[in-house]
């Protein structure tokens, strides 16, 4: 069998955070399992997340009109993209899985951790305009974000103060990591350490080791497949009628993002389902 690697972006000041001992429980537990353990720690590197010019070499294509996103597929294809981005996009071909690891900030992710995606996930490398959701380019790796979060989790329930926190997810693994293609797996939230016991952030530590010993066999989590949307220009890329009709009866929509004005499917972007219907 050919050696795993596992690629975990880290993003935290502190090496005394409970970040930084979850990512380490990570580089241990993975090691110790025979995987190849790569660490992009962003804050140590310094890591531009500023989407500029400076992330090409050369000649821009249009000085007059810069648009990042075609610059930058222009650069992938002719290898003038800067060397901290080749440098990402390196790792990023070996990992068979990427570990985000971060604290939840503003209901997302830091900034950094949003350059690095911006930056690194090109158009080219990452996703073309044919290849996106289950047909991106990375469908053959997987992702996982475990992060931190200042509040408790009740405040991230349905009738929380801070709302669902399946809602707070979607953009994140949706509109980021499975529009690459990659396959999802259910996040790895750690409820307000800051406000738990050491025994309590013990057991988080160790409920996170417990689960990267069988990490990359789990289910990823459900999204609704490609397929089941009109592609067409005229139809706006909706889902189909059929599918439309099918789910008229049902209790919950697809999916977070397509819910169809009915309740949202429980813990849609929470916990992956026993068997993926979509």
């Amino acid at each position: 069998m050919a050696l795993k690697t596992v690629l975990i972006i880290y993003a935290h000041h502190s090496p005394s955070s409970f970040n930084a001992a979850a990512k380490d429980v990570a580089m241990q537990t993975l090691t110790a399992q025979g995987f190849k353990v790569i660490v992009s720690d962003l804050y140590a590197m310094n890591f531009r997340s500023s989407a500029t010019a400076a992330d090409i070499k050369s000649k821009l294509k249009n000085p007059e009109h810069f648009l990042y996103a075609e610059e930058t597929f222009t650069a992938y294809k002719e290898d003038r993209l800067s060397d901290d981005i080749k440098e990402e996009h390196l790792k990023v071909a070996q990992a068979d899985l990427i570990i985000f690891q971060f604290p939840l900030y503003w209901f997302s992710y830091p900034a950094i951790v949003k350059g690095w995606m911006e930056r690194v996930l090109t158009r080219g490398f990452a996703y073309t305009l044919q290849n996106t959701y289950d047909n991106g380019l990375c469908k053959d790796k997987k992702a996982v974000l475990s992060f931190t979060t200042g509040a408790p989790e009740t405040k991230f329930q349905p009738d929380g103060i801070n709302g669902d926190v399946n809602v707070l997810l979607w953009p994140l693994q949706n509109g980021v990591l499975h529009f690459c293609g990659f396959q999802v797996l259910a996040p790895q939230i750690f409820w307000g350490p800051a406000h738990a016991s050491p025994s309590e952030r013990k057991a988080m530590l160790e409920a996170w080791q417990a689960r990267l010993n069988g990490l990359l066999e789990e289910q990823p989590l459900s999204f609704a497949s490609s397929k089941l949307f009109d592609l067409s220009v005229q139809a706006g890329a909706r889902l189909r009628p059929e599918v439309k009709e099918t789910y008229a009866s049902q209790p919950y929509g697809l999916t977070t993002g397509q819910h169809l004005g009915k309740p949202l499917p429980p813990n849609n972007q929470t916990k992956s389902p026993p068997n993926d219907k979509h």
